[in-house]
């Protein structure tokens, strides 16, 4: 049986499509998502809808969690968040249907699946921390460290936006990277697929091809910052986008 393991989709629609063509075209049916759903690009509210269509199986990510608390915080963080991440939670939060923020109030931060006799942890960012950022780099003691805190054989994170593949006191941590919103100068989707053959585990990470330019062009369809765009067309985070001031990348 294979999984696909995905997540910090960031409301990237033709991103999570791509995705989900690719898994559907492996004969993959069961989804498996770490959350961070909304913010930044345009279809917040088409990615839920398309996750619940998949029947995806889904946590909170801790920028869903921004997104549904702006309505209570949004005053507090004008004081103490930058301006253009104050607007992608708000303008997000308002795209949102009352189904939809339903949905993801109801959604948990964690979430063990059993599936073939293997427990899978869910968590956005590690078994500790929901904003805890697990990398290729992560010290092996701290993995480790994380490994105690659960009994579930596989742990699938992400937050970080780094895809990885690594083992820790007999656990298998896996980071699915970003489906919409890569931070490592490769625009590409990113996601895992967990491959379950009588107990043995692998895993696949895969980086796919979509139009980048289309969810850039949806991005100022809806007035939303032009960093927001140069963010998904060159794979890069927004505090890399303002530190480096590129000239726009537009079609030809």
């Amino acid at each position: 049986m294979r999984i696909a393991l995905i997540g910090d989709i960031h409301a990237n629609l033709p991103a999570l499509d791509a995705v989900l063509a690719h898994a559907n075209s492996l004969g993959i049916t069961r989804f498996l998502n770490i959350g961070d759903m909304v913010g930044y690009n345009a279809f917040p509210e088409q990615v839920i809808q398309r996750l619940r269509q998949h029947n995806v199986t889904s946590i909170l990510g801790n920028y869903d969690r921004k997104v549904i608390q702006f309505p209570q915080k949004g005053e507090k963080w004008k004081q103490t968040k930058p301006g253009l991440k104050l607007q992608a939670f708000q303008w997000a939060y308002e795209q949102l249907s009352p189904a939809s923020l339903a949905y993801l109030h109801a959604l948990p931060e964690q979430q063990i699946v059993e599936i073939q006799g293997v427990s899978i942890l869910l968590t956005h960012g590690s078994p500790e921390s929901r904003s805890e950022y697990l990398t290729p780099l992560t010290p092996l003691t701290r993995l480790e460290e994380l490994a105690a805190m659960t009994s579930a054989r596989v742990i699938v994170c992400g937050h970080s936006h780094v895809p990885f593949t690594r083992h820790a006191a007999g656990h298998l941590f896996i980071n699915t990277g970003s489906i919409g919103r890569p931070d490592d100068g490769d625009p590409r989707a990113s996601y895992a697929v967990l491959n379950m053959d009588e107990g043995k585990l692998t895993v696949t990470h895969h980086r796919l091809e979509y139009d980048t330019h289309l969810a850039a062009q949806a991005i100022r369809g809806q007035n939303l910052p032009e960093e927001f765009a140069q963010m998904v067309l060159l794979g890069r985070s927004l505090d890399w986008v303002l530190a480096n001031s590129l000239p726009p990348i537009r079609p030809e």
